[in-house]
């Protein structure tokens, strides 16, 4: 019997079908925390009144929920899944307890394209929850999308002349340490003003989509979702070597491409909208792991999506620091949360002492 079938005893499947139930019931519980917590609390009836469209609401309380609260939960949602399902990709791929989505440069390359955006071409981020001048939002989600695509591409490229993931990793490391050094360049050499601006971008927040940016947004992040559920299996075949899975006639190399163009877009996408968000992709996988008690994707894949919506969305309500008027970066929160995490589970894993990270 593999570590794969799902032959497992009773007390396995009880455990898997409890965290699988409590995951589910968790991640509604955090979206309503999200929209209904922040700089004033929203009581919860209130909230589903004015979601249901209730004329006798408050028009206040209208506006914060469908203008801010509702598209930042949402939007937290979309970004933790989509990290957290690009972290296991990557993991297993590289076989790399520390591999995560921005591994591969692509973090970088969006960060590149929003330097340039606002460092060369004068244009603003402003504030994430404020309006903006310049190029706007939609110069920078642009920028960011185009640095992203652009590393991906070359990534992709390059990945047709290696055969190892790991030389493949050291090439992304590389092309992503490049685009960082660029980065740097610029900043040293423009307005201390729009480098803070970049500065600020860079500490990652869910409060800056409109609905419009969703109506982009939440399809692209649904359909990388799909795809990395659809491709749990050679995944799987994956995590007992290349050469047992092409044994089990997994095109390895196909997978390794589709897999990193997924996770790619995943983690572009996010950054686009977000910012490069820490820690999320690398920390989420491994306690799906540890609460799961397994490494079969057809269980963990939809574990992870379900654990990083729901970490994300309490993230999301930590930076607000509901009742107090401030509002924390987000990095902050994830990288307090994820370390000590991920520090953790390396310590406790076996597997993650061995190196493999499953």
């Amino acid at each position: 019997m593999t570590a794969l079938t799902l032959s497992a005893a009773p007390a396995a499947y009880r455990r898997r079908s409890l965290v699988l139930g409590a995951l589910t019931l968790g991640v509604p519980a955090a979206f309503a925390l999200a929209v209904t917590l922040g700089s004033t609390s929203i009581p919860l009836d209130a909230a589903l009144s004015a979601l249901a469209g209730d004329p006798g609401v408050d028009p206040g309380v209208r506006e914060i929920i469908w203008t801010v609260r509702l598209p930042r939960a949402i939007t937290a949602a979309l970004a933790g899944a989509a990290l957290a399902a690009a972290g296991v990709q990557m993991q297993t791929m590289f076989r790399n307890p520390l591999a995560e989505p921005y591994i591969l440069g692509v973090s970088s390359g969006a960060s590149l394209g929003v330097a340039l955006i606002i460092v060369g071409l004068g244009g603003t981020v402003g504030t994430f929850t404020a309006g903006v001048s310049g190029l706007g939002r939609a110069g920078v989600v642009v920028a960011a999308s185009a640095g992203a695509g652009a590393v991906l591409a070359l990534v992709l490229a390059l990945s047709r002349r290696v055969r190892s993931v790991v030389t493949l990793l050291v090439v992304g490391v590389m092309v992503g340490s490049a685009a960082t050094s660029v980065i740097t360049l610029l900043l040293v050499y423009t307005d201390p003003q729009r480098a803070q601006q970049f500065i600020s971008w860079g500490l990652g927040s869910f409060a800056g989509t409109t609905w419009a940016d969703l109506a982009l947004f939440g399809p692209v992040c649904a359909a990388g979702l799909g795809l990395a559920l659809a491709g749990v299996k050679p995944l799987n075949a994956l995590l007992l070597g290349e050469n047992y899975a092409r044994t089990m006639g997994v095109r390895v190399r196909l997978t390794h491409t589709l897999t990193l163009a997924v996770a790619s877009v995943l983690a572009g996408a996010v950054t686009a909208y977000c910012g490069p968000v820490a820690f999320l992709g690398l920390a989420v996988p491994h306690v799906a792991r540890l609460l799961l008690g397994t490494a079969d994707h057809r269980l963990l894949m939809p574990g992870v999506v379900l654990l990083g919506a729901a970490t994300a969305l309490l993230c999301c309500v930590a930076t607000q620091a509901p009742g107090s008027g401030v509002v924390l970066p987000l990095n902050a929160v994830t990288t307090i949360i994820g370390a000590p995490v991920v520090i953790t589970v390396l310590l406790r894993s076996r597997a993650a002492r061995s190196g493999l990270g499953i």
